[in-house]
């Protein structure tokens, strides 16, 4: 098991993350994240410490095998225990995918961390269904 570096408390102030309004709708997208590398043994705590409380403890996270690193099994983020999957699927290359058992599955956009700002901010906004 990999232990990730932890970010600082309260979450880094420049998260790049815009999530969907809350609604009784189920939706394909429930926001958008920007991370600022494909490493995502340094990405991951901070997204994490940035998610809604309401979405409980995520232990398990899919991601596109094609877009980062090479990537353990699980790690250690703020000593509980996440595992990590990768996907080939081809229908979601730009996708993380959390789960909190219990409490559901949230599908989060990947704006490319080597996108530009002016390109990143509709993707951003469409992700969370066109919310800023």
């Amino acid at each position: 098991m990999t232990t990730a570096r932890q970010p600082p408390f309260p979450c880094d102030p420049l998260l790049r993350l815009r999530l969907a309004p809350h609604g009784g709708l189920p939706r394909a997208i429930d926001g958008a994240w920007w991370p600022r590398s494909y490493d995502l043994l340094a990405e991951l705590p901070h997204l994490l410490a940035g998610l809604p409380r309401a979405w409980g403890h995520i232990t398990s996270v899919t991601v596109s095998g094609a877009a980062w690193s090479a990537l353990p099994g699980r790690i250690l983020v703020v000593n509980q225990v996440v595992r990590l999957c990768t996907s080939l699927t081809a229908s979601a290359p730009h996708a993380i995918v959390l789960i909190a058992p219990g409490l559901g599955r949230w599908d989060l956009l990947v704006v490319p961390p080597d996108t530009t700002a002016e390109a990143a901010e509709p993707l951003m906004a469409s992700g969370a269904g066109g919310h800023g």
